[in-house]
Order: structure tokens, then C-alpha cells, then sequence
């Protein structure tokens, strides 16, 4: 399991999305999960500065679902007295992390664990002073015995940190002028039917009503607040935000596309056509806007 959080369900991107099916493989994803978490690294900055007020020395930093790293080092950059540990079960992924972290110089304060989540958090040498768990919670087929689990390595005083929710992203005009008006809302319905297959498909898979502060509270913690982030990455939109938006919109086009009426098919191919002035490669209106939204709550101490 692998975050790179960059829809409003953390994808694809995070969904790695397949005509036919569901199944994600994240090791192959590595490069592009990287690139994205790098483009979105204002987002975690963000929330890295809130929860600095809030957690002050957490000592064990616990990053739930961490991908290739980009975000685990950002915690060893953050947080200069912690310890940092990437959890994922891709291994391919967790190599990735400790190679960043070696560039990075953080190395001697950075250590990675392979395994499911949640199990694989009983493997960890003590508690921790903060539990990140980004987009991997609705991962689980059981998203509420997966905040149980992640509350119950906290250290007393500790604190569980879930990106969760939020809002899709957009990267153009509503209107962009080829093809019929609104086709990213379209999508994002495409996208909502995805998920709810993929969640129905998790083993042990459990509906729960997604309110994520009763969700902590009901797991023992306390303190429970929300805060939701902005990604403003204005028009004309750089070399790596068009690549982002051009990877995006291709993973829709391969996994959902079928879904889509013939006329939006060849819009969606027309955005992704680098030679056509009116795709994401050249148009001067591409842009990236979305929210990502925090929920964390503090184990009694």
C-alpha cells in the first residue's frame, strides 16, 4: 500500500486505475508516485507545520502507507530531533524511501518496515509520538479496526494523523473549449464508482459512515481537530505540473475510459495529444487546485 494522495481519494495516482479491476500494483506505480508526492510536497508542508504546534517532539515518527518515501523524509526534515519510519508492503517502494533518505542526509534517523498495515505495526520496536496514515486507511477493508490498530501504537500523548477526504482537483476551466463542458466532474463520478468497487473488493471489507473525528473518538482519542490544505499551482502551469496533470488524466483514459461517451474518449484524447495546442502540454490554462483535508486526535496520556 503506497500513498501518493493526489485525488480527492488519494489517486491515481494513488488508485491505480484498471478497466477490469482493481488491483493496484504500487511497485510499478514508484516513479509516478514519486514525482507526484514531490509536486504536492506544499500540501504536506503544510499540515507537517500544524501538527508541529500540536505534537511538539514526537520522537517516533510512523509514516502508515508510505510509498516511495518523498513524504517520510519530509517528517526527517520537519522533525530534526525524530525518528522516522516508512511502513508499506511494497518493497520496491521502501527502497526507493531509503535511497531518498540517504540523499537527503537523514539517513541515521530513517528506517523502513515491509508488511501489511496494519499487523505489520506490531513489528515496530516502541510507540509513537505521531502516526501519519495517509490515504492508506481506505486501503483497508476495515477502516475502522485500521484506526484502532494505528491509535494503539501511540505513545500516551501521541497523535494520529489521517489525509482523508478533501475535495477532486481540477485542472481546467469547467468550459476549456473542446468537447462538452464539465468533463472532469464526469470523471470524478467514473472515479466514485471505481472506488466503491475497489473498497467492496478489500478483504473483510466493512461500510462505515466516513466521519473520521467520530471515527478517532471512538478508537480511545481525544482532541480531535481538522484542517484542510490547499495545492494553488496557478496558470500557465510548469513543465512538472503539465506531466502530473498529462499522467493523471492518462490513467483515467486507460481505466475508465470505456465508460466514457465517444465524444469525451476523444476529448480526453485530444488533452493528452502533445502536439495538439488545445492538450495539457501546451494550453495556457492548465492549472492544479485541491484540498486535502487532516484529521488528528491524541491518545490519553
Amino acid at each position: 500500500m503506497a500513498h501518493d494522495q493526489h485525488d480527492h481519494h488519494g489517486q491515481p495516482t494513488k488508485h491505480a486505475h484498471h478497466a477490469h479491476g482493481t488491483d493496484i500494483d504500487w511497485s510499478e506505480l514508484g516513479p509516478l508516485l514519486e514525482t507526484q508526492a514531490e509536486l504536492f510536497a506544499p500540501v504536506y508542508e503544510q499540515a507537517m507545520a500544524w501538527l508541529a504546534g500540536e505534537v511538539g517532539e514526537p520522537g517516533l515518527i510512523v509514516d502508515a502507507g508510505s510509498g516511495p518515501g518523498v513524504v517520510s523524509c519530509l517528517f526527517a526534515e520537519a522533525f530534526p530531533g525524530a525518528r522516522v519510519v516508512a511502513v508499506d508492503g511494497a518493497e520496491p517502494l521502501l527502497e526507493r524511501a531509503r535511497a531518498r533518505a540517504a540523499r537527503q542526509g537523514v539517513a541515521d534517523r530513517f528506517a523502513t518496515l515491509a508488511g501489511e498495515l496494519p499487523g505489520v505495526l506490531d513489528e515496530l520496536d516502541g510507540p509513537a509520538g505521531l502516526v501519519w496514515a495517509s490515504r492508506s486507511l481506505h486501503h483497508l477493508g476495515d477502516q475502522r479496526a485500521g484506526i484502532e490498530a494505528f491509535a494503539g501504537r501511540l505513545a500516551p500523548g501521541g497523535t494520529l494523523a489521517l489525509l482523508e477526504g478533501g475535495l477532486p482537483s481540477r485542472f481546467l476551466p469547467r468550459d476549456f473549449g473542446i468537447g462538452r463542458p464539465g468533463l472532469q466532474a464526469r470523471l470524478d463520478a467514473l472515479e466514485e464508482e471505481w472506488f466503491a468497487r475497489m473498497r467492496a473488493d478489500l478483504p473483510g471489507s466493512a461500510a462505515v459512515t466516513e466521519d473520521w473525528p467520530a471515527l478517532l473518538a471512538a478508537a480511545g482519542l481525544g482532541r480531535t481537530r481538522t484542517r484542510t490544505f490547499l495545492l494553488d499551482l496557478p496558470a500557465p502551469a510548469a513543465g512538472r505540473t503539465r506531466a502530473y496533470v498529462a499522467a493523471h488524466l492518462s490513467r483515467l483514459r486507460e481505466g475508465l475510459g470505456d465508460a466514457l461517451d465517444a465524444e469525451d474518449r476523444a476529448t480526453l484524447d485530444r488533452l493528452l495529444d502533445p502536439a495538439d495546442p488545445a492538450g495539457v502540454h501546451l494550453r495556457p490554462d492548465l492549472f492544479v487546485l485541491g484540498a486535502y483535508t487532516v484529521h488528528a486526535a491524541v491518545r490519553p496520556a
